[in-house]
Parts: C-alpha cells; structure tokens; sequence
C-alpha cells in the first residue's frame, strides 16, 4: 500500500520518509491532493572488479597515432 504525504509533510519527515522507502514501503509525494512523484530507492550498483575486461580486446599501435585534420574536424575540434 503506498503513502500518500505532501510537499511540506515530506520535508518536514524526509527520513522517515526514506527508511520507510528503503523497508519497501511506497512513498508518493503530493501537491495538493494532486500526486507528483514517487520517493524509491536507488538500485544498488554492482561492484567494480580492477581487470575485468583484461584480455578481452586488444588495441594495435594505430590507436595511439595522432589523428588526421580531417578526423579532428569530424570530432568537431
């Protein structure tokens, strides 16, 4: 079941209004009687790993040659 508050009762109980989002809860933030958006949690995002595309691609010494005029100016430097 969601919670319907508004602006000022959101400001005025925004943490409670986040644990209460993080615990699953949904928090829908009004104006008015009119509802505006939706506090949710962020998605948690997965660790990096130092090395994970090692060995996947390579790149030949023409990666690390100057570019032309002509691919600069198609870069639009």
């Amino acid at each position: 079941m969601a919670t319907t508050v508004t602006v000022h009762e959101a400001k005025t109980n925004l943490s409670r209004l986040i644990a209460q989002a993080l615990d699953g809860e949904e928090i829908i933030i009004a104006r008015g009687k009119d509802p505006k958006v939706r506090l949710v949690p962020i998605a948690a995002r997965p660790d990096r790993v130092p090395g994970r595309w090692k060995g996947k691609f390579t790149l030949d010494d023409r990666f690390f040659e100057p570019l032309s005029d002509e691919e600069i100016e198609a870069w639009g430097f």
